[in-house]
């Protein structure tokens, strides 16, 4: 009996643990929840981006066209969504111009 508990609570556990990817669009603002991090990221245009933010990103995806930019709420990071050849990726960048991650569409 001491056993069925325990697996129930590590069940329930483990559930309520569980990574959750959620992305939202709501007015011009792109929401993820991963890892028990929200990020929520606020359509900018291209004037807005850093200038060490721009440079890293024409530097690393030169042949590639803007398609939308994000900042990061607490300004922490960037989201490029970005095209070429008709292939869409997004590329995150941290404020100071340092390449996070990529991902494709």
């Amino acid at each position: 009996m001491k056993n069925l508990f325990l697996s129930g609570a590590l069940m329930l556990a483990l559930a309520l643990n569980a990574t959750t990817l959620n992305p939202t669009i709501n007015n011009n603002e792109f929401t993820t929840v991963a890892n028990h991090q929200e990020k929520e990221y606020k359509a900018i245009e291209q004037g807005d981006i850093a200038p060490e933010v721009l440079k890293s990103a024409v530097d690393k995806y030169g042949g590639y066209s803007l398609v939308n930019a994000y900042v990061a709420a607490d300004g922490t990071d960037y989201k490029f969504v970005l095209t070429k050849d008709g292939k869409d990726l997004t590329a995150y960048f941290k404020n100071n111009g340092e390449f996070i991650k990529e991902e494709t569409a």
